[in-house]
C-alpha cells in the first residue's frame, strides 16, 4: 500500500505500508482524496513534536471499506469525511459536549501500521496520506455522496477549525466586526465563517496582494497587506480578531487591534515554547485571548452541517481547492504550500 512517511529526517512517498483490519469500534477506510494542511509541514520541519516513522496526513475523505464489530452508524461504501478528533464518548469533557478536550484522545497516538514488521505510527489519529487508513468510528462521519471527495476532504481540517472558531469559539454575532490575519487554508474558512454568522464588517489581513481576490470571494469586505491600516476601517478596533498564521509578533497585533470587550483567538501554530507578550492593562476593559483546539467542534454534528451549508451554496468548499495532485508528486504539494501559491493543495488517490 502506498503512503507518505516520515522518518524524522525526511518524507517520502512508499509502497510497502501495510494496515491492521479494523478492530471493534473502528473503521477501515479507504481515502480518495487529502488535503495538505500546515500541520503537516509542522511535523517534517520540526514545529510540531511527533515519534517517528509515522504517517502524514491528517485532512482526508473517502469510502468505508469495512468495519469492526459494533459500528453501526456507517457501513461499508458510504462516503464519510475524517475527523482527527478520536475521542472516547465518555469521559467528563465528552459529556459537557466538549470532544476536543476529551483527555484520552491527546497525546497518545496509536500504530495500525507497519513496514517490514516495524510498527508506524499514525498522526493525529488518521494519516490520511494513505490509501488506507484505520480510524474510531466517532471519527468516520458520513456524508452525501454528491459532494467531491476533493471538496469533502477539507470539511476535516480547514472548515471545521476555521468556520468552527468563528461559530464556536468565538461565537461572532450578526453585525459584528472581525479581523482575520492570514489568508490561507485556516484564515479563508475564518472568512467565510464571518460572513456565514452575518458579520459586518470583514478585514483580511495577509502579506501577499494576489490573495486579495479569494479573500473577497470568501467574505472579505476590506483587504490589507498589514494591519496598520485596521484602524482606519475600525477606529475603536474589532469585536474578534483571529490570528490565522502562528507567529508571536501577530499574536501582539491581534490583541491590540481589538475593542473593548473584544476576542482575539489564536488559531495559527508556532513552536512549542513560542511565547507572546501583550499589555496586561488593556485586558481590563474586558478583553480575552482565546485558544481553539479544531473549532471547539462536534465532528458528529458539525461536519453534517458545513456539509449541508455546502449543498445550498452557503459554504465554499470547491474553490478552497487551488491544486490537486497525484501522491506521486508530494513533494511538488509541498513545495507549493510552502511557498504559499495555493489554498489548499490535495493529494488524489
Amino acid at each position: 500500500m502506498r503512503g507518505v512517511v516520515f522518518d524524522g529526517k525526511q518524507a517520502e512517498v512508499v509502497d510497502d505500508l501495510e494496515i491492521r483490519a479494523p478492530g471493534p469500534g473502528e473503521v477501515l477506510v479507504t481515502v480518495g482524496a487529502a488535503g495538505l494542511c500546515h500541520s503537516d509541514l509542522s511535523v517534517i520541519d520540526g514545529t510540531i513534536p511527533f515519534p517517528v516513522p509515522v504517517v502524514l496526513g491528517h485532512e482526508g475523505a473517502g469510502v468505508v471499506e469495512a468495519v469492526g464489530a459494533g459500528v453501526t452508524h456507517v457501513a461499508p461504501g458510504d462516503h464519510v469525511a475524517l475527523s482527527t478528533i478520536a475521542n472516547c464518548g465518555t469521559c467528563g469533557e465528552c459529556h459537557r459536549g466538549r470532544p476536543t478536550m476529551c483527555r484520552r484522545a491527546i497525546g497518545m497516538p496509536d500504530q495500525p501500521f507497519s513496514r517490514g514488521g516495524t510498527p508506524v505510527y499514525q498522526f493525529a489519529a488518521n494519516s490520511a496520506f494513505a490509501e488506507r487508513t484505520v480510524v474510531k468510528a466517532v471519527q468516520a462521519v458520513k456524508i452525501p455522496d454528491d459532494i467531491p471527495l476533493t471538496s469533502a476532504a477539507l470539511i476535516g481540517c480547514a472548515v471545521v477549525t476555521g468556520v468552527g472558531a468563528v461559530l464556536n469559539r468565538a461565537r461572532v454575532g450578526r453585525g459584528d466586526t472581525v479581523v482575520v490575519i492570514g489568508a490561507g487554508g485556516i484564515g479563508l474558512n475564518v472568512l467565510q465563517g464571518a460572513r456565514i454568522a452575518g458579520a459586518a464588517t470583514i478585514v483580511a489581513v495577509d502579506a501577499n496582494p494576489e490573495k486579495e481576490a479569494v479573500a473577497r470571494r470568501f467574505g472579505a469586505t476590506h483587504f490589507l497587506s498589514s494591519t496598520e491600516g485596521v484602524r482606519d476601517i475600525l477606529p475603536p478596533g474589532a469585536d474578534h480578531a483571529f490570528e490565522c498564521v502562528g507567529r508571536v509578533e501577530l499574536v501582539r497585533e491581534a490583541v491590540d487591534l481589538l475593542d473593548r470587550h473584544g476576542q482575539a483567538v489564536l488559531l495559527g501554530m508556532p513552536t512549542a515554547t513560542a511565547e507572546a507578550s501583550f499589555v496586561v492593562s488593556s485586558m481590563f476593559l474586558d478583553k480575552s485571548i482565546l485558544g481553539c483546539r479544531y473549532g471547539s467542534s462536534r465532528p458528529q454534528r458539525d461536519f453534517a452541517l458545513y456539509a449541508d451549508l455546502y449543498r445550498t451554496g452557503h459554504l465554499l468548499l470547491d474553490e478552497l481547492v487551488t491544486a490537486t495532485y497525484a501522491l506521486e508528486d508530494f513533494d511538488k504539494a509541498v513545495a507549493d504550500a510552502g511557498a504559499g501559491r495555493v489554498a489548499r493543495g490535495v493529494l488524489t488517490f
